[in-house]
């Protein structure tokens, strides 16, 4: 079996391949390869492929895992029920302090 086509991000469907691509093609950091391949971008916001990311841009380019910058996070790094926008809205509390 090939194991390019193994998915490493399975929110976003992206490939061992398609991570060794963007690496080869000039991606350093993980948030390079997250940009340019969406890996960690899902449902899940990395918590499923963020280490096997990480060991494939730690193999690739011959770096320790410890050296590699974390990725940046996006809030709400949690699946949120969209309605409780509203119900906070209702309340007049502030969206800000949601959490």
């Amino acid at each position: 079996m090939d194991e390019t086509k193994n998915f490493v991000c399975r929110c976003e469907e992206v490939t061992v391949e398609e991570i060794e691509e963007a690496i080869d093609n000039g991606a350093t950091t993980l948030n390079e390869v997250k940009r340019w391949t969406r890996a960690g971008m899902g449902l899940c916001q990395g918590r499923t492929c963020r280490k096997n990311v990480a060991r494939i841009l730690s193999r690739k380019t011959g770096r320790k895992l410890e050296e590699l910058m974390p990725s940046t996070y996006r809030k709400p790094v949690r699946p949120v029920r969209i309605g409780l926008f509203e119900e906070k809205k209702i309340r007049g509390t502030s969206n800000e302090n949601m959490g």
